[in-house]
């Protein structure tokens, strides 16, 4: 599974990083998430989809598999 946060949806409102705390950051200077991983660890996969629920904006999206590796 892999997570990614839409910056440009975010808000800050911080639920995300509460929710999932291993998977999510907060930016110092307007409090914006960030995605603390490419690919989520099997343990995880329940608190990513929560963070995900979590968000006011739906600005996370989950997909299932693994990061393409041609588009680094």
């Amino acid at each position: 599974m892999r997570v990614v946060v839409d910056s440009a949806l975010c808000q800050g409102h911080t639920l995300c990083a509460l929710a999932a705390p291993d998977l999510f950051g907060l930016g110092d200077e307007d409090g914006h998430s960030f995605a603390l991983v490419d690919t989520v660890p099997a343990g995880l996969h329940e608190a990513a989809r929560r963070a995900a629920l979590s968000c006011p904006e739906g600005a996370i999206a989950l997909a299932e598999g693994e990061p393409d590796e041609t588009a680094r």
